[in-house]
């Protein structure tokens, strides 16, 4: 089948395990995200520092050392997160149960904000890359950003296992075709006493604009940050970890960090020595740091084009870890009764595929309103997932002051380390909204509220529904003699789905009213044909259902024929059904709707689907007293066997008639 062929094969639970990660895969699954900002971070610092001109190159390494120092804070404190939640260390976890629901929700909301612009940025970078070196594609900017956003989507619903191992080429290619580059120029650097020759040399530094000071290096920090967005990735996700869940999480936080520090401290060292920083992405002949530097290191040969076309595939694909977060975050919120229930419940391949295609709309809608355009979209970036950092730490640091007593001075360690990461990243996240705020993380800081209102909208509705169905009234049945409904049949002709539903009626009651409506199709159809069409069925009513009704002494159905004037079913079947309540007053009524089941997939197409809106329209008007059942009549054989083997291997289920093996005595 089709479907299968596009998504695979629908997974059981007893699947589950198979289906999580080890280091290997789990690297490129949530590591992309990480990994490949080392492509834009850098650049994007150094587009700060350009307009210091050549003395701004020495302020490069500097600021990354701290960007580094912050990384290592973080990484022991997620250790630890994962250490001490590892079913879910989660920043909504650890906020939630430490700090409070209200913290929780705003780290949530955080997050999902940077998964969102995660996927936008590095989509919308990776075919600005691709640009860069193809022209020609410029004016597809936009259908080519949403073309990589279906293909990573599809091979996201796909499984999570499944979209790790499709993008292990493309994230090993870049980290070995990178390292090497980064590895080769530093020994040349090193030979050279500091000072290589290019081989291919860089364009010369611009002069300085602006002098270097402290607002210039904060907002050069601030953009530098975005190398680490994506390092929360693997406590947001432990339970896409095989067991031992804590030690696989450890190893693949672990890899992440060190690959990403090596990454950011070679490409700063390198881009001081080379004398490389930012060109305007809009000049003809632009060229991107990493495009500079690989030249200035290798010149264009082989290794060059291999690299930008792993970096490339990289900054494409690094939306991958959003896709593998976004919808486990999602599930959680969800089943706290913020989101829609939809969110919570797995599909055919074990993934939440509402929030996968939730997470693919909002990227999509972010990339057709900026354009497709990268620096539009960078200054909304980072906000959210220091805003998560902040409050994942500030929750940890409450949860190991809660636990000194139990963990002694180990515990007191710990709460200094997330101590210190909360301090930390606050005070990342205090420059970043004071640097970032008028070129655009405004935007992020008013979505944040508005986000946490419908979030409480959709508690409170959840909360009031629950009231309403659970009640604080008796809930035992009341046992007592229940006369049966009275039945209402829409009927369309005498054929054998009516003549189905009518049987189905009998059984049910003895009181069974059938309603014809006319003109349904419009005036052109309401003259002499409409006439002879109701003289048919009452001719055949009068043959088929009255008399051999009579025969056996039963009081037949009455046929009701009506005049639709609006050619709707709806107000028709409501008013009848209002009638037959004050006939019956003691007794529901139940609509019986005939309804034609396709058997093959293109028969949807040929047919109005009435049944479906009449049955939703009845049961959202038609009070507490009415009841809707449907007859169905297939157009081809049922199949129940295929769907049970599908569902159920045989080797899980019994056959029924397997005798057991020690019968009752």
């Amino acid at each position: 089948m089709l479907r299968d062929l596009l998504f695979g094969r629908r997974l059981a639970n007893r699947e589950a395990e198979g289906q999580k990660m080890g280091l290997v895969p789990a690297l490129p699954a949530m590591g992309l995200d990480g990994l490949s900002s080392a492509a834009y971070g850098p650049e994007a610092m150094l587009s700060i520092l350009a307009a210091a001109g050549a003395p701004a190159l020495g302020f490069v390494q500097p600021l990354t050392w701290i960007i580094l120092a912050l990384l290592a804070t973080l990484y022991l404190s997620y250790r630890q997160t994962i250490a001490a939640y590892p079913q879910n260390g989660g920043s909504y976890t650890v906020a939630s149960r430490n700090l409070g629901v209200y913290p929780g929700l705003l780290a949530a909301i955080a997050l999902m904000i940077d998964y969102m612009l995660n996927v936008a940025v590095g989509i919308s970078s990776g075919v600005a890359a691709l640009i860069s070196a193809l022209p020609a594609l410029q004016p597809f900017t936009i259908w080519l950003c949403l073309a990589i956003l279906a293909a990573i989507t599809l091979i996201n619903l796909r499984g999570t296992k499944e979209s790790g191992i499709a993008f292990a080429l493309p994230t090993y290619l870049f980290l070995g075709s990178l390292g090497f580059v980064l590895v080769l120029g530093i020994a040349k650097a090193i030979i050279a006493g500091g000072h290589p020759a290019p081989v291919i040399r860089p364009p010369p530094l611009p002069k300085g604009s602006e002098a270097v000071g402290l607002w210039l290096l904060m907002r050069a920090f601030a953009s530098g940050c975005t190398a680490m967005t994506g390092v929360e990735a693997v406590s947001n996700g432990t339970k896409a970890f095989r067991e031992p869940v804590v030690v696989n999480a450890h190893r693949t936080l672990t890899a992440i960090v060190v690959l990403l520090g090596f990454l950011l401290l070679g490409i700063s060292y390198l881009v001081r020595v080379y004398g490389i920083t930012t060109m305007d992405q809009t000049a003809p002949g632009y060229q991107s740091v990493l495009s500079q530097l690989i030249a200035a290191v290798y010149g264009h040969g082989w290794l060059y084009y291999l690299t930008i076309a792993g970096i490339l595939a990289v900054l494409s694909l690094s939306a991958n870890t959003s896709f593998v977060d976004f919808p486990r975050l999602c599930r959680l919120v969800a089943k706290d009764g913020f989101l829609p229930h939809a969110f919570a419940m797995p599909g055919r391949r074990l993934v939440y595929s509402v929030g996968v295609l939730f997470l693919a709309a909002g990227a999509g809608l972010l990339l057709i309103l900026f354009d497709g355009v990268t620096d539009r979209l960078i200054p909304l970036f980072a906000v959210g997932a220091f805003l998560a950092f902040t409050l994942s730490q500030a929750g940890m640091a409450v949860h190991w002051w809660r636990a000194r007593g139990e963990h002694g001075a180990g515990a007191h360690v710990r709460l200094a380390i997330n101590g210190f990461g909360a301090i930390a990243t606050g005070a990342a996240l205090a420059i970043i909204l004071v640097a970032k705020f008028v070129e655009g993380a405004w935007i992020t800081v008013a979505v944040i509220p508005a986000m946490l209102l419908l979030l409480r909208a959709i508690r409170r509705y959840y909360a009031t529904l629950d009231a309403a169905i659970l009640g604080a009234r008796d809930r035992r049945v009341q046992f007592a003699h229940y006369e049966p409904p009275v039945v209402l049949l829409p009927i369309e002709r005498w054929d054998r789905l009516g003549r189905k539903a009518l049987n189905f009626a009998l059984r049910v009651s003895p009181d069974v009213f059938a309603l014809h409506l006319r003109a349904l199709e419009g005036p052109e159809e309401s003259g002499d044909g409409s006439a002879e069409h109701d003289k048919r069925l009452r001719d055949n009513w009068r043959r088929y259902v009255e008399r051999p009704a009579k025969r056996v002494g039963l009081a037949p159905p009455q046929l009701l024929i009506e005049t639709s004037p609006f050619r709707s079913m709806v107000a028709p079947l409501l008013r009848a059904a209002l009638d037959l309540e004050k006939r019956f007053p003691a007794r529901p009524v139940m609509v019986i709707i005939p309804e034609v089941v396709e058997g093959r997939w293109w028969e949807m197409f040929l047919h109005s689907r009435n049944a479906q809106r009449l049955r939703l329209a009845l049961l959202k008007h038609g009070g507490a007293n009415l009841v809707v059942a449907t007859v169905p009549w297939q157009t081809a054989e049922p199949e129940p066997e295929g769907v049970i083997a599908e569902e159920e291997p045989a080797e899980e289920a019994a056959p029924a008639s397997t005798p057991s093996r020690n019968p009752p005595s």
